[in-house]
C-alpha cells in the first residue's frame, strides 16, 4: 500500500518540489566538500548496521584511488526510501548516486529523472555484467512519440527465487519430491490439503505486494505487453493462467488471506509449519534458521517453480544517477567501482546474494559446494544455476505497478464469483489500454 500511496503523492510532491527548489537552489551547497574534494552523496537502502563495515571499507578503497573525491554515505530506511526519491528528484536536491530497483527506477526514468547511460558506460564495460540484467535496467522513452531505448541504470545484486520444502509436511502428503511446474504445484496443493488440511503454499494477490501472480503469468505462457505497451494477455494462454489461480482458490487450496495479506504472511505460516512450500530468495534461509529451527530442519531448498515455458525469473538491484548531478563523471566512475566484479563478489558472499557481472559469477563459491555443505550452501548454487537462463518477466515500464494492480484487481473478482474469469482478464486488458 505504501507504494501506491507514494505513487499518488508523486503529482503532489512534483509541486511541492518545485516550490522547495526555489529555495534549495539558493541554499543547498556546493558538492565540494569541507576538505575541498569533491563530494559524491550515496544513498542505499536499509544496508546499515549489517553491511556498515563492508561499505566503510568500500568507500575507503575508492578514496585511496581517487584522492580528489570524498562520498558522503547515507542510509535510509526501506519505507522512506520511494518517498523521499520522488521529492528529491522532484526538488533538484536528491544524491548523486542512488540504489534501486527497476520497477521504481524506470517509473521515474519515463520522466527523464536519471542519466541516460547509453554511450556514458562503453560497450567493453557493458558486455562485463550479464546481458539480460543490463537489459533490466533499460526502457523505451518517448517524448513527442519519437521513442529512445534508454540505459538508465547500472545492474548491482540479484537474487533468483528459490522453492524451500518443509519435506516432512511433503511427506505425509505423500509427495517425494517438491513440484517444479505449476501443474505440479496444483496436483501437490490438493494432496497437502487432503492428507494434512494444511496448505502447500502461500501466494499474494494484494495489488501494492509481491508480482509473483504477474509472473507466473508469463510463465504460463502468457505476454504482457507488446513493443508500443499494450496489453496483450487477453489470449488462451493468459486465460489459462487466470483459470489456474481461480481454481486453486475456489477449491478452497489457497488460505482466503492471500487476497489481503503480501509476502510476510508466507514467510509467517511458513515458519510456523503451517505450509509446506515457500517461494522466497535464498537469504531467507537464515530468518527460518533463526525464527524455526525445528522447521529449518526438515526444510531443502530446490529450483523455482514455472510453467511450460521454463522461464525463470530474477529481481534486480541497481544504481541509478540523477539527471541533476552536478558531478555526472564522478559518479559513474563511483557507480561502475561498486558495481565491477571484485567488489560485487565481496558484496554478494558477505550479503548472500548474486552479483550481475559474468567474472564475479563464475567463481568457486558459486559453482562448488563446500565439503560440509549446508542448505544456505546448496541454496546458493542452485540459485546461481538458474542465473543462466533468468529473465525479468516483468518489462521496465513507468506504471507496471499500475498494470500488476488491475490484473490482480480483476483476479480477485473473478476468484469472488463477482466475474467470469473471460470477463476478468477483458476487463484487465481494458482498462490497461483505456489508460
Amino acid at each position: 500500500m505504501k507504494q501506491l500511496q507514494s505513487w499518488k503523492r508523486f503529482g503532489l510532491l512534483l509541486v511541492l518540489g518545485l516550490f522547495l527548489s526555489w529555495g534549495v537552489s539558493c541554499s543547498t551547497s556546493s558538492p565540494t566538500s569541507q576538505s575541498g574534494k569533491q563530494e559524491i552523496e550515496f544513498w542505499t537502502m536499509q544496508l546499515q548496521p549489517q553491511f556498515t563495515n563492508y561499505f566503510n571499507q568500500l568507500i575507503a578503497n575508492f578514496e585511496a584511488e581517487n584522492t580528489d573525491i570524498k562520498v558522503k554515505w547515507v542510509d535510509i530506511p526501506w519505507s522512506a526510501m520511494e518517498s523521499k526519491v520522488l521529492a528529491s528528484v522532484a526538488a533538484k536536491t536528491a544524491a548523486d548516486v542512488i540504489n534501486l530497483n527497476p520497477d521504481f527506477a524506470a517509473l521515474l526514468a519515463g520522466r527523464n529523472a536519471w542519466l541516460n547511460l547509453n554511450s556514458r558506460v562503453p560497450e567493453t564495460v557493458q558486455s562485463q555484467y550479464l546481458p539480460n540484467i543490463w537489459q533490466a535496467n533499460k526502457i523505451d522513452v518517448c517524448p513527442n512519440n519519437q521513442c529512445e531505448s534508454v540505459t538508465f541504470g547500472i545492474p548491482w545484486y540479484l537474487t533468483t527465487q528459490i522453492t524451500i520444502s518443509n519435506q516432512q509436511l511433503l511427506q505425509q502428503a505423500g509427495v517425494n519430491q517438491p513440484p517444479r511446474t505449476y501443474t505440479e504445484l496444483a496436483q501437490v496443493a490438493q494432496q497437502v490439503k487432503e492428507k494434512t488440511g494444511k496448505y502447500a503454499f502461500f501466494v499474494s494477490f494484494v495489488p501494492e505486494d509481491s508480482a509473483q501472480v504477474l509472473q507466473s503469468l508469463v510463465q504460463m505462457g502468457a505476454t504482457l505487453l507488446d513493443k508500443n505497451g499494450k496489453a496483450v494477455f487477453n489470449t488462451p494462454q493468459g486465460k489459462a493462467a487466470f483459470q489456474y489461480w481461480v481454481d486453486l482458490y475456489q477449491k478452497g487450496l489457497l488460505p482466503q488471506e492471500v487476497l489481503t495479506q503480501g509476502h510476510r504472511r508466507a514467510i509467517e505460516l511458513y515458519q510456523a509449519g503451517e505450509t509446506a512450500l515457500l517461494a522466497s530468495g535464498p537469504q531467507f534461509l537464515k530468518a527460518i534458521n533463526q525464527n524455526a529451527p525445528t522447521v529449518a530442519k526438515v526444510s531443502v531448498p530446490a529450483g523455482q517453480i514455472t510453467g511450460d515455458t521454463k522461464k525463470t525469473t530474477v529481481a534486480v538491484m541497481n544504481l541509478v544517477i540523477p539527471k541533476s548531478t552536478d558531478i555526472p563523471e564522478q559518479s559513474l566512475k563511483f557507480a561502475l567501482f561498486v558495481t565491477n566484479s571484485t567488489n560485487q563478489l565481496a558484496f554478494a558472499k558477505a550479503a548472500n546474494v548474486l552479483p550481475s557481472t559474468q567474472d564475479a559469477l563464475k567463481d568457486s563459491y558459486f559453482t562448488t559446494l563446500p565439503a560440509n555443505p549446508t542448505t544456505a550452501d546448496q541454496a546458493r548454487l542452485i540459485s546461481a544455476e538458474e542465473l543462466k537462463t533468468a529473465q525479468v518477466l516483468i518489462p521496465p515500464q513507468k506504471d507496471i505497478k499500475q498494470l500488476q494492480k488491475i490484473i490482480y484487481d480483476n483476479l480477485q473478482a473473478a476468484m469472488l464469483n463477482q466475474k467470469t474469469v473471460d470477463q476478468a482478464i477483458a476487463d484487465a486488458e481494458k482498462t490497461w489500454n483505456e489508460r
